[in-house]
């Protein structure tokens, strides 16, 4: 078997060296060879959401996409959209303000796929942002309060004096 290749990864804008196998997936080069933990590993089939993060700005399950061929493209996380300063992403704190979650396993996953869902401009009406969201479960059953954070962060986004990363 031929030795793992050295790949650079962008995650967060910082670079990381990695060795991965050939079956790395990103989800666990980044909680197992990056030690980002907030992405979660639910249920590794790309059901349920929690491993959602976001490849040049689009969201992927990280659980399904392999590390092999990534090099150099940018990968943010939850660990990622909070400012430098520490500020909270808009995102996260309507998920604290609207009480959007109650364990927290599904939160990151949530975040992540909330905040596309708005950048995207699937959040015009409840029954949009329900359908975008489909693919992120809570076990939980927080979602009226997810989708009234998405509401929220999507009324302040429509204040041209806002916008969301």
């Amino acid at each position: 078997m031929d030795e793992p290749q050295t790949l650079i990864l962008k995650v967060n804008g910082q670079e990381y060296k990695l060795r991965p196998d050939s079956r790395t997936t990103v989800l666990d080069a980044l909680r197992e060879q990056i030690g980002l933990t907030g992405t979660k590993k639910g249920c590794d089939h790309g059901q349920c959401g929690a491993c959602t993060v976001h490849l040049e700005g689009e969201r992927v399950l990280s659980c399904l996409l392999l590390v092999e061929g990534l090099a150099g493209r940018e990968i943010t996380t939850i660990e990622g959209i909070a400012d430098p300063a520490g500020e909270l992403h808009p995102m996260q704190q309507a998920f604290i303000d609207h009480d959007a979650f109650q364990c927290g396993y599904c939160t990151p996953g949530q975040i992540m796929s909330a905040i596309a869902c708005v950048k995207e401009g699937h959040a015009g009406s409840r029954m949009e942002i329900q359908e975008f969201m489909s693919g992120n479960l809570c076990r939980c059953a927080a979602y009226p309060n997810i989708i009234e954070a998405i509401e929220a962060v999507r009324a302040a986004v429509l204040d041209p004096a806002n916008s969301i990363q």
